[in-house]
């Protein structure tokens, strides 16, 4: 697995162009995150790629090349804080809702919805925990399950910062 994070201008048809670009490096995308960043004008992707190190390098080099790409980098080898989130819907009829509500605890998860024969588990962490927390749910049913796909981050004064100006904001003080 390779772990990478790539910044990129927040605009439609740029996540187009990063996946089509893993189809292309014949890559098995395993967890794509995007979201905006606290500029608007830029988002932050975490890519988690079935790939050796060899392929985690060229993919780097390959999103760097990418126009709307403003900083790519394999954080694989660095000291990273990972965390998942997962929505699982699992039977609980009385009988099992004590026992249930007790693996939740242990878990550190929470229960987000109550239906007369299920309940709808929040649970974010590694992707170990939740994996873990799944296996001991399937004996009860698990009936749905939603996950977000994994966000990393790298530990300390390691920072992972775009260039400042984007084409957008740099287009914008050309008009100015």
């Amino acid at each position: 697995m390779q772990t990478l994070v790539a910044y990129v201008e927040n605009k439609p048809g740029v996540l187009n162009r990063v996946s089509s670009l893993a189809r292309r490096l014949a890559i098995n995308i395993d967890s794509l995150t995007v979201g905006p960043t606290e500029n608007p004008e830029i988002a932050r992707m975490t890519i988690v790629a079935h790939t050796d190190d060899k392929g985690g390098h060229r993919l780097e080099a390959s999103l760097e090349k990418l126009v709307d790409v403003l900083l790519a980098e394999n954080i694989s080898e660095r000291a990273l804080l990972e965390r998942d989130l997962a929505l699982i819907k699992v039977l609980a009829d009385q009988q099992s809702r004590p026992h249930l509500m007790e693996l939740i605890k242990v878990f550190r998860a929470r229960v987000v919805d109550v239906a007369p024969e299920s309940l709808i588990i929040e649970v974010s962490g590694t992707v170990d925990k939740i994996d873990g927390l799944l296996e001991v749910l399937r004996p009860f049913g698990v009936l749905e399950m939603a996950r977000s796909g994994r966000i990393s981050m790298t530990r300390g004064g390691d920072l992972l910062r775009p260039p400042t100006t984007t084409a957008a904001s740099a287009q914008a003080l050309v008009t100015r």
